[in-house]
């Protein structure tokens, strides 16, 4: 999807009792680098200014997305982990992923992230696969051979 075609929603209120997910910034996509179009939401304590992790939406269907890169990615800070933060996160992004019809959605993460792995059940993700990243690609390059692949129907 081109760039210049790409029409960004407005999520409306992301909140789930004390977890609220804050719109930092809409990136438009970059089809040169093969960069889809992406949000990232702050993951805050409802009310307050506090910050407990990050979260973003790529929206695309390429085959890099959807196999290793993944539609969803999520990073909690340490003092606020096992929470389920990212869980909650994920379940609260999934209608703007539907509204931008992304169905399946696929969320990815390293085989011995056991954390990650996790948050992606507890989301309601089930387990397709272990896949082998291309060696010439920049996940494998930065040291992540094997990427888990959850897929979340939506419909």
């Amino acid at each position: 999807m081109a760039s210049g075609a790409f029409t960004f929603l407005d999520p409306g209120p992301l909140v789930d009792d004390d977890l609220e997910l804050l719109l930092v910034v809409c990136v438009p996509g970059d089809g040169w680098r093969g960069w889809a179009p992406s949000y990232r939401f702050a993951m805050r304590r409802t009310g307050t200014a506090l910050t407990m992790g990050e979260i973003g939406l790529r929206v695309g269907h390429t085959e890099r997305l959807e196999r290793y890169a993944g539609h969803i990615g999520y990073h909690v800070e340490p003092p606020y982990r096992g929470h389920r933060y990212a869980a909650r996160s994920v379940r609260l992004l999934l209608p703007l992923a539907r509204a931008h019809g992304l169905d399946p959605l696929w969320i990815t993460c390293n085989p011995d992230n056991w954390a990650s792995r996790r948050t992606c059940e507890l989301a309601g993700g089930l387990l397709v696969e272990i896949v082998h990243v291309p060696p010439d690609d920049e996940i494998a390059l930065r040291g992540e051979p094997l990427k888990c692949r959850y897929r979340f129907d939506l419909a």
